[in-house]
Formats: structure tokens, sequence, C-alpha cells
């Protein structure tokens, strides 16, 4: 697994970790990317208003979010850019736990609602 914590040391880092969760704070500005790496099932909260682009192999989309929002994140692998003026401050809680089997149907790349 690609961590992001490991691959952009930089931008994330770990608030809190134990058995079942892991939480990163992911802080950027405007232009600054992130190499390709993985996040489990996790809530993202953001904690300021962004514009971002995400790609994982041949998707791409462009997610604008405001501040203070919870958002479900699939397990997913992806790289991003910062594509707003305004810097991103996330909170990232990374469940341990598998996933159900059987699931909803097809990972979503970037949050969802």
């Amino acid at each position: 697994m690609s961590d992001p914590v490991q691959t952009n040391p930089h931008l994330y880092h770990v608030l809190f970790e134990n058995d079942r969760v892991r939480v990163l704070e992911y802080l950027d500005e405007p232009g600054d990317q992130t190499t390709p790496h993985q996040h489990p099932d996790s809530v993202m909260v953001t904690l300021s208003a962004f514009q971002r682009r995400l790609r994982s192999g041949d998707a791409e989309v462009e997610v604008e979010l405001p501040a203070f929002q919870a958002r479900w994140l699939d397990a997913q692998e992806h790289s991003g850019t910062n594509i707003g003026d305004t810097p991103t401050h996330t909170i990232f809680v990374e469940l341990k736990e598998p996933a159900p089997t059987g699931g909803d149907g097809p990972a979503t790349l970037g949050p969802s609602s």
C-alpha cells in the first residue's frame, strides 16, 4: 500500500492511531500536488473550502468542497492537485477494519456525500 504519510510526508501527518483507526491531517497550498497514494475507507472532514483535481488511472475528477463538511471516501488510490486559490486543510479518519463483503457497488473517486 502506498501510504500517504510515506509518499507525501510534507503534506500528511498522523494525529492519532490505534488498532481500529488512523487520523491524518492534510495541509497544502495552491498548486501543490501529491504523488499516487492509497486510502482505506475513510471519513474526510474539511476544515477549509478547497478545489482539487483527483486522478486515478484514466479517471479524473474535479471536486470543490466547502469548509466543515464530513464526507465518505471509498478506499482508493489517487493523486491530487490543489487547483484553487486557497490552502487545503482536511482531516482523514481512516478505518482499519475490512469493508463488509458485497459492498454498494464500485468505489467512487474522491469524496461522496
